[in-house]
């Protein structure tokens, strides 16, 4: 509501309050897909504390003299691989993904969305949403499994975002939601759906999740437990005859040891020991991106079929298709309980 009090001069403005606000919040992405676009972006995301953990003094001079000189143009390359005629794919999904929160959760709700790194920011969304008048906002990271590298910094940004201002909202964040009934049963039914679509019987069902250094494991953050818990009830709610299910992680960078195994030695090894058809998910991103677009559905399907496979498939994540809405729905609705 809008509200004008009585007792206030006649040339103060008016002040919207009242409302409740929701902001989905994911990864990120570059602008465009130039090399100029990428090392902005890429400046951005690898120069955060919790993605890249190693002290400033030794990581800044490789970031700047060779990882941001030699990384853009391949990565904007793969990035020109799956561009679309309105942007980003995970930028396009998650807009549509709030776009259709805020269709099913009415009036009574501001639907947003923001990426941690790149445009639209996560203080431009905040100051929008209070000049809309949400004093009361839920904060929903898209990452269904925990880590420091995802979710916390996005807490982090926001954290740093609210000490600038002096009108704050109060917020809720929804958590990691990796064991929870309404996603897994959101997985099975839509990866199901796509194998049964398929026109091959597939011998492997692969997924994939995003990799980290294995030295985030030793120091305790949650992540790799958090995805075989995902793993092994998906894999419990997927039972079918003749189908394995196996678990890898992708998008290795430096010379750091990561969680094993590699998805894509995991590909060569599986196809150089007979496996001939094969399908792959990415059960821990919430929109189809880069990471499954290219790395998976291009770069994956190169190495499987070079090292003897025959069949490959990739299935899409859960996005905007019905039984994704319908979990995102839940969970929303669960937290802002109370509130709307």
């Amino acid at each position: 509501m809008t509200y004008q009090s009585q007792n206030l001069p006649a040339d103060h403005p008016p002040v919207t309050t009242g409302k409740v606000g929701l902001l989905l919040v994911n990864l990120g992405t570059p602008d465009a897909p130039t090399p100029a676009a990428v090392k902005r972006y890429l400046r951005e995301f690898l120069s955060d504390r919790r993605v890249v953990e190693l002290p400033a003094i030794a990581w800044q001079p490789i970031l700047r003299g060779i990882v941001l000189n030699i990384r853009p143009k391949k990565s904007a390359h793969a990035y020109q691989q799956v561009w679309t005629d309105r942007g980003s794919p995970l930028a396009v999904i998650t807009e549509d993904q709030a776009a259709g929160l805020q269709q099913r959760l009415g009036d009574g709700v501001q639907v947003s969305f923001a990426m941690r790194y790149g445009n639209p920011s996560i203080p431009s969304r905040l100051a929008e949403m209070m000049e809309a008048g949400c004093e009361r906002i839920v904060l929903a990271p898209l990452y269904p499994q925990y880590s420091g590298a995802t979710n916390a910094t996005v807490v982090d940004k926001v954290a740093d975002t609210l000490k600038a201002m002096r009108w704050q909202p109060a917020l809720r964040t929804l958590p990691p939601y990796y064991d929870d009934p309404a996603y897994i049963d959101a997985l099975a039914k839509d990866l199901g759906r796509q194998l049964d679509a398929l026109t091959f019987q597939p011998e492997l069902l692969l997924l994939s999740f995003h990799g980290m250094p294995q030295r985030t494991l030793e120091l305790g953050d949650p992540y790799h437990c958090h995805c075989r818990k995902t793993a092994r009830l998906l894999s419990d709610a997927l039972v079918g005859p003749g189908l394995r299910i196996e678990t890898s992680f992708q998008s290795r960078f430096g010379s750091a040891k990561w969680l094993e195994p590699a998805t894509d030695v995991v590909l060569e090894e599986e196809a150089r020991k007979g496996t001939k058809r094969v399908a792959i998910a990415a059960p821990g991103f919430s929109a189809d991106c880069l990471e499954t677009l290219e790395e998976l559905a291009i770069r994956g399907q190169e190495q499987f079929m070079e090292a003897g496979g025959e069949q490959f498939a990739t299935l899409s994540c859960l996005n905007t298709g019905e039984a994704g809405m319908d979990m995102l729905e839940m969970l929303m609705r669960r937290e802002l309980a109370g509130w709307i």
